[in-house]
């Protein structure tokens, strides 16, 4: 896994690329998944609506790219693994759920790759052709890998929901108490990939995995 890319962060950013590495270090900390999941609560706490609507419009945006009928079987599950999980985030948070979990993060060395990729994964994408102004915050793509932190390193599930399909046929899948997914592997020269950290395992391609969820 490739990691540890020099990323410039804009000079009108370099404030939040401060934040985001405190960030990043503080997540680091937690040793247990109910200290992972109150932090990473109190964090996505802080994004306002409007935020919350900015990053909705950019994920339909991107959705609305894809092409036809794709587009419309993908469509839920890229709803899901943002906001469905945002919403089971806090609920867990406010039932107190995470004061009850003392499990042991799934995999430490690998959890704190994680958190040393996010500063620089926040700011890897090039968004120059972006018309909305909004969309360039790294504050918003952080949500995302605030997200993934709690589906794959508190819930120890795949980054992507069962049954989301690719091209092909193929879809992440449950088999038992494990996961696969055909692309788990195909993403590790992308180092801010949430593939290169997902606890799901590589789905043989000879194989047509159909989810079961």
């Amino acid at each position: 896994m490739e990691m540890g890319k020099s990323v410039q962060v804009p000079e009108k950013h370099t404030g939040a690329g401060s934040v985001i590495s405190s960030i990043g270090v503080r997540l680091s900390e937690a040793r247990t998944k109910g200290e992972l999941g109150i932090f990473l609560a109190q964090e996505i706490q802080t994004y306002t609506m409007f935020e919350l609507q900015i990053i909705g419009g950019r994920l339909n945006g991107e959705i609305e790219k894809l092409p036809s009928p794709y587009r419309e079987s993908i469509r839920p599950y890229f709803r899901e693994q943002l906001f469905g999980k945002h919403h089971q985030l806090l609920a867990m948070h406010r039932s107190r759920a995470f004061a009850r979990m003392s499990g042991s993060i799934r995999d430490p060395e690998l959890f704190h790759k994680f958190c040393d990729m996010i500063p620089e994964g926040c700011f890897a994408w090039d968004d120059s052709s972006e018309r909305n102004p909004c969309f360039r915050n790294p504050k918003n793509r952080l949500f995302y890998y605030l997200i993934a932190a709690f589906t794959m390193f508190v819930l120890d599930e795949p980054g992507h929901p069962v049954g989301m399909p690719f091209p092909g046929g193929f879809s992440v899948e449950r088999r038992g108490m494990e996961y696969y997914c055909l692309i788990r592997d195909k993403e590790k020269d992308v180092y801010y990939s949430i593939c290169n950290f997902c606890p799901a395992h590589q789905t043989e391609e000879s194989g047509q995995a159909l989810s079961h969820s």
